[in-house]
This record gives structure tokens, sequence and C-alpha cells, in this order.
């Protein structure tokens, strides 16, 4: 055996084909996309950046799980300048503690940004959410640095134009929809691009199926969980 095979079988030392040994992650609730992370599940040390051209594709969808799993044994989760207004009976479905969820509407971009950051370096939550569709390099660059010591399993979630510029998250997805599934392009994480998209189906239909799984209340306050992509009544 050569000497560098010898300091690889010794040191966890990354391979940059191969998926990076050791990571701390979050399971996602799909066993599909775990065996395509590293570590098994979301990161816990990193951004992980989500990309969707609309709303509702099936984006909270995607990360619910997460959220339920954590604040339904206690843990503190925030969301930062989400597109609309969740639907909390969908939430609540979903599996998430709203007694240990805060939603934080910051009144513009800048806002939202320092939000961000503060709640990242505050080491108090332990899931996150941003929607930060025009964040820049340099600052998103600030908020993987504060992602690194939270600990918190972070997402930020911008358009798929996005996906042309460089970013400093960890690991970045592609989400489309996909009939009644979810297709999942994962185009960075660490180790080498997938090369097929993931196709995870839906357990709940969302609002891009044209169908509903929760009653929905009357006017407009349907809305804003259709947005999102949460489940709701017809």
């Amino acid at each position: 055996m050569g000497a560098l095979e010898q300091i690889l079988q010794r040191h966890p030392v990354w391979r940059g084909g191969a998926l990076a040994p050791g990571a701390q992650a979050l399971p996602s609730g799909f066993a599909a996309l775990d065996a395509a992370l590293p570590g098994g599940g979301w990161p816990c040390q990193g951004l992980a950046e989500v990309l969707a051209d609309e709303s509702g594709v099936g984006e909270l969808a995607l990360v619910l799980p997460a959220f339920a799993r954590l604040t339904s044994a206690g843990k503190r989760a925030i969301w930062i300048a989400p597109p609309h207004v969740p639907y909390a009976p969908a939430l609540a479905a979903g599996g998430v503690d709203l007694a240990n969820l805060l939603l934080v509407q910051p009144a513009g971009r800048r806002d939202a940004l320092w939000a961000t950051e503060q709640a990242l370096r505050a080491g108090s939550c332990h899931a996150f959410a941003a929607w930060l569709p025009k964040a820049r390099y340099t600052e998103l660059q600030r908020l993987a640095v504060a992602a690194q010591t939270s600990r918190a399993v972070a997402f930020i979630f911008r358009p798929l134009a996005a996906r042309a510029e460089s970013s400093p998250a960890c690991l970045r997805l592609a989400l489309e929809p996909a009939g009644a599934a979810l297709a999942v392009q994962i185009f960075k994480r660490r180790g080498a691009p997938l090369a097929a998209p993931l196709r995870l189906p839906l357990e709940r239909p969302f609002h891009v199926l044209g169908r509903a799984a929760l009653p929905r209340p009357a006017g407009d306050d349907a809305r804003p969980a259709r947005r999102l992509g949460l489940p709701v009544h017809a």
C-alpha cells in the first residue's frame, strides 16, 4: 500500500469525487435524498441553497420534515422574509410545533440580510429559512460563515436564475415540478454533483397538482399557503 493510500485511510481526507465524510447532518425525511447528501441529510454547518422559479412547486414540502422534526423536539426555528404569510393550520398538520417557530418580516432587503445574519450568529435556533432572492455573493459569504458556527440547519431560497451565479453555499439544489413528484437537481454538494435529478414523491398534494389536503379558509386566506407550497383543503 502506498503512502498516499495510507493517509487517505487513516485520516478523514475528503476526495473531490466522493461525498464528504463525517459531515453533521439532519435526515431530510426523503430516503433517496439522504442517500445523495453528505452525512445522510441536510448540513448542520453551512448553507443549503434551494432554487426555484416560483413559490409553491414543493419547496416547503422538501424542508418541512426537518422543521417538524426539530420543532416537535422543542428546538427553535426561524423563517425570515417569506414571500407570503404561512398558513398555520397547514404547518401544524405537517408536524411543525408552532410554539417553536418564529416568523420575521423585515421592512426591506437590507433588513432581511441583517436579521438573517444575526439569527445565525445568535446560535439560538436549530432550523432556519430565509427568502433572499437578490442576495449578492459577498452577502451570502457572510451568511455562510455565520452558518458554519451556528450548527443550525439553514436554508436560503432564491430563484433558478441564481444557478448561474457563484455561491458559498455548501449545498445547492434546483427544483422543478415533475407531475406528482418534485425534480431535485443537486448541482453542488461536498462531493461530485449528482448526475441526474432525483424525483421525490410529494406525500401531500400541493397547488401545482390542482388538489388539496386540508380545509381551505374562506376568501384570500388560503392563497398564502398555496403560494408557499403548503397543503390546503379544496
